[in-house]
């Protein structure tokens, strides 16, 4: 056996900076309530299932199969696999493959465009897997400011996001795809919170702003419910993806079960759900501002910028039966420390309402401890 104790003190420097991080199991009690390991049951506004889909019982019969075994190039490609293809291609308008998780589809889309000697541009924000992603392409990567259209002309791509998963904004695609036009870029927009959510039809922000991006990155396990991810763009990605997208190349194919309830779930993910999804959004910033807070963000996701007491106010949550997950650095800047509250069209009235009179008390006593 070798010796550890450098990651050991790896682990120590991470817990004195109190930047040591738990996973926390919770078991499903409906769509928008879970069970903790102390049998607590408490509300849940922290998950990414914003259409409460995860749950819904047809999602949930669908479940049925088996695992792949292999790559889909090998002997893992499944019916099921061209059936939630097809069906996601009609949706999107365009050929659309489908891939394990959404970090395999942006390590694959990047992969296959781009090569050595390409230059690109990213949204400082933009997700660790599209960071990865560009990295690993080996093209040069410039870091634009948030929301920045100073794309340079002969940019080979320009990354950017439908709806950032931690500030819960947009950027302005109409100009973007405007400044990518004019500077001979491809656009790509990773649409991971936004699909199912937003646009026409659900399929994100950049459909709901008019703007046809050449690559779109979709996800199949947060609104629609199940598992996976999906690449939509020109007939010719489909080639290169199979033959360039070494996350799909190398990896074992999506299970059967996943894919089967993901092909439900697009049935299910309706208009109503949508305006359910909007209204709980628009009551819960109502209910925020009540309090005198600020909550960040346009649509679902509703980030609460606190500082430093947030993994306090996070547990003072919880310890009352809300859960929402405090955010920290590294994953946010430090000083940005925030909630991270995901609404979802499950939420009843009553659930959103309580969380805003829990968090009011939390913070109050919060107030009165640093008093």
């Amino acid at each position: 056996m070798g010796d550890y104790a450098h990651l050991h003190d790896l682990v120590d420097d991470l817990t004195t900076r109190g930047l040591r991080r738990h996973v926390r199991a919770i078991e499903p009690r409906g769509p928008s309530r879970g069970r903790l390991q102390d049998g607590r049951v408490v509300d849940v506004f922290c998950s990414n299932d914003y259409l409460g889909l995860a749950q819904h019982p047809e999602v949930r019969a669908a479940w049925k199969g088996g695992g792949t075994g292999s790559a889909r190039l090998i002997a893992g490609d499944r019916f099921a696999h061209h059936a939630l293809e097809d069906a996601l291609s009609e949706w999107m308008g365009r050929p659309t493959t489908v891939l394990s998780t959404g970090w395999h589809a942006n390590l694959a889309v990047l992969g296959a465009v781009l090569q050595r000697g390409d230059t690109t541009t990213s949204d400082r924000l933009v997700h660790a897997s599209l960071i990865d992603g560009l990295r690993l392409s080996r093209a040069a990567r410039t870091v634009l400011p948030h929301g920045s259209t100073n794309i340079p002309e002969n940019t080979r791509l320009h990354v950017t996001e439908g709806l950032f998963s931690m500030d819960g904004d947009q950027v302005d695609l109409t100009a973007t795809e405007r400044a990518c036009r004019a500077a001979g870029a491809w656009l790509l927009v990773d649409e991971a919170h936004a699909i199912g959510c937003l646009g026409p039809q659900g399929r994100g922000a950049a459909a709901e702003a008019g703007v046809e991006p050449d690559f779109v990155v979709g996800t199949l396990g947060k609104a629609l419910g199940a598992f996976g991810a999906f690449v939509t763009g020109p007939p010719v990605l489909r080639e290169l993806l199979l033959s360039r997208g070494r996350a799909f190349i190398f990896t074992t194919g999506l299970p059967v079960p996943a894919c089967r309830a993901a092909t439900v779930a697009l049935q299910l993910a309706t208009d109503d759900r949508r305006r359910a999804l909007s209204q709980a959004a628009d009551r819960l910033r109502k209910g925020l501002r009540g309090l005198g807070l600020r909550p960040d963000g346009e649509a679902h996701i509703v980030p609460v910028v606190l500082g430093p007491r947030t993994m306090a106010v996070a547990q003072g949550l919880l310890e009352r039966g809300v859960y929402v997950a405090g955010i920290r650095p590294p994953t946010v800047p430090a000083g940005t420390e925030r909630l991270r509250i995901s609404v979802s069209a499950a939420h009843t009235n009553a659930q959103i309402d309580r969380l805003v009179s829990v968090l009011g008390d939390v913070l109050a006593q919060e107030s009165r401890i640093e008093a």
